[in-house]
């Protein structure tokens, strides 16, 4: 599955379109990048632009855009109340799906050292990008801003981390960082009282409230020895929050700024206030997302208030949606929409008229059935995979709803999650061996005229052939991990959906047999086909094995039926 990296560059440019526009211009020019915001702002002559998209093709926008800026931004001519130290003031890079955060550290020091060494700016790494303790906190990097640059360049203690320790009047030095997601996230109450709001805002903030003697509202404000204010902590860590009227909707909201939401969740963030404000005789009655939301997270709500009601968390990734915009109250104020909110579903749109996966089921078939070679057997034989755990999993759901068997629920729900994402990644696989029969047509047209040629074209067919037999490869194992879900519906789930586990092993097995013609199709190909036969041994053992499951299973079926009759 596709990792995915937002980056949130800063330019000391909000004023001047034109500037920006050839800034994010170069940012589009990049394939794998989405721009998803634009945001100037003529105070601060600062603008934040957003984009997303795989780890790679993010850093190589995000050195162009930089690159570009250092070009056509001056800051011996800039003025703006923000603080800042150059054209490209900071460069976060953000993990959304499928990347930890220590892999996108070393993709922001991949960028930050490329802006040191070829743009000959100075990059400080700062967050979690950070080399020294003191640079994580963004605000020591940027101390002094642009004017006192120059002289904390001649300290040893901030020479940058890339590029040289000298004064670039013109681009001025750069913070280039990594940091979790945040999420701008606003809450919804029953009431215009701003000071109530604020209330709320204050019992769950991390931050929390200024500490007084006596009275929480009135009493004298505590001071530690050094005539600081001392704060009592929220309920709620890497959370900012404050309460504010919104004249627009007639109602008070507690805005939000969840930090970290691998820390303080959505989800966890709306329950909170929610019960803090029913302490204070307040309701929430909704919710408003500010801005994107990675997939997981709304998934991880929709699970949260399912396993709330004891019900099972094996459904599909539209339906835990739908669970997670009506648990959070998001369409309160104005229809939420997941295609323009979620930021895997606004890359993935302008690519689902070309998949498979998105066609009707009769589509599917015509397609298949037309005179294009593909699809063909391989992405026929991941649908039938995906066939088979869906069944297994609509039987694992029905059961976990089955009267009388209520205590159950968390079982059954277990396995519908595990024939899931088994469901998913077959689903997956069905356009992926297209691509790879794509991938060889593309290689078999390469042009063969010099010895070059001829030596890129063979080392092309060769590493299509062995894409081509790694995708029906894994078919093979995933359509036979499903049997271990379909055989456990047999024999435990709800009698009276045993049928559907029956035609569910069928399916795998058919999916593993036909899979497995496509892997020794392809390896026939290969010059040398020593490089897959430990893949080819494996696969035929696969085969041998679902074939005697598939039997085993159906015996289990059919001795069910018949005490049914």
């Amino acid at each position: 599955m596709k990792k995915l990296i937002e980056c949130v560059p800063n330019f000391s440019e909000g004023q001047d379109m034109s500037v920006i526009k050839q800034i994010t211009d170069q940012i589009e020019m990049i394939a794998g990048v989405k721009l998803l915001d634009v945001d100037p702002g003529a105070a601060t002559n600062r603008t934040v632009v957003t984009f997303v998209g795989t780890p790679d093709e993010v850093v190589e926008a995000a050195f162009m855009a930089v690159k570009k800026a250092s070009e056509i931004i001056d800051m011996r001519k800039h003025k703006g109340e923000h603080p800042r130290m150059g054209a490209t003031d900071v460069c976060p890079l953000v993990p959304v799906s499928n990347i930890s955060m220590e892999e996108t550290v070393d993709y922001a020091r991949k960028l930050a050292k490329r802006i040191g060494e070829e743009l000959s700016i100075p990059v400080y790494c700062y967050e979690n990008a950070a080399y020294i303790p003191d640079r994580k906190n963004l605000a020591n990097c940027r101390s002094g801003e642009y004017e006192g640059l120059s002289e904390k360049l001649q300290n040893p203690a901030w020479k940058p981390d890339f590029g040289p320790a000298e004064f670039n009047a013109r681009s001025g030095a750069t913070a280039v960082g990594a940091r979790d997601f945040l999420v701008a996230f606003n809450i919804n109450l029953n009431t215009t009282s701003t000071r109530r709001a604020n209330s709320i805002a204050f019992d769950v903030r991390e931050k929390g409230r200024v500490k007084r003697e006596g009275d929480p509202v009135t009493g004298k404000i505590v001071k530690d020895e050094k005539g600081n204010q001392v704060f009592v902590p929220g309920t709620l860590k890497s959370v900012k929050a404050i309460g504010w009227f919104i004249e627009e909707y007639g109602i008070a909201q507690i805005s939000m700024n969840l930090t970290n939401i691998g820390i303080t969740s959505v989800h966890a963030a709306f329950d909170e206030v929610c019960r803090k404000a029913a302490d204070r005789g307040v309701r929430v009655t909704g919710s408003e997302l500010v801005g994107l939301i990675p997939l997981k997270s709304m998934l991880d709500a929709g699970k949260f208030y399912l396993a709330k009601q004891e019900r099972s968390l094996g459904v599909d990734q539209d339906e835990l949606i739908k669970i997670a915009i009506k648990s959070l109250g998001l369409d309160e104020l104005k229809p939420f929409n997941p295609k323009e909110k979620i930021i895997e579903y606004v890359l993935e749109e302008a690519e689902q008229k070309k998949k498979l996966i998105h066609l009707s089921v009769k589509g599917f078939a015509n397609e298949t059935a037309s005179e294009s070679p593909a699809p063909g057997g391989g992405s026929i034989a991941a649908y039938l995979g995906a066939l088979g755990a869906s069944l297994a999993t609509m039987v694992a759901n029905l059961s976990s709803h089955k009267r009388g068997w209520d205590d159950r629920w968390k079982e059954f729900s277990d396995w519908a999650e595990k024939g899931q994402k088994l469901k998913d990644e077959l689903l997956y696989l069905v356009d992926e061996d297209t691509h790879a029969f794509n991938m060889i047509m593309d290689a078999l047209a390469l042009p063969k005229k010099t010895e070059e040629e001829k030596e890129t074209r063979r080392k092309a067919i060769e590493d299509a052939s062995l894409y081509a037999i790694a995708i029906p490869f894994r078919v093979m194992q995933v359509a036979y991990e499903s049997l271990e879900v379909i055989e456990a519906m047999a024999r435990s789930g709800n009698p009276n959906s045993v049928s559907d586990a029956g035609v569910g092993a069928l399916c795998a097995r058919s999916a593993i047999m036909g899979a497995h013609l496509n892997v020794k199709i392809n390896a026939a190909g290969l010059a040398d086909r020593s490089k897959v036969s430990g893949t080819i041994e494996i696969a035929a053992d696969i085969e041998k094995k679902a074939i005697e499951k598939e039997t085993e299973i159906l015996a289990v079926v059919n001795k069910i039926i018949q005490t049914l009759s």
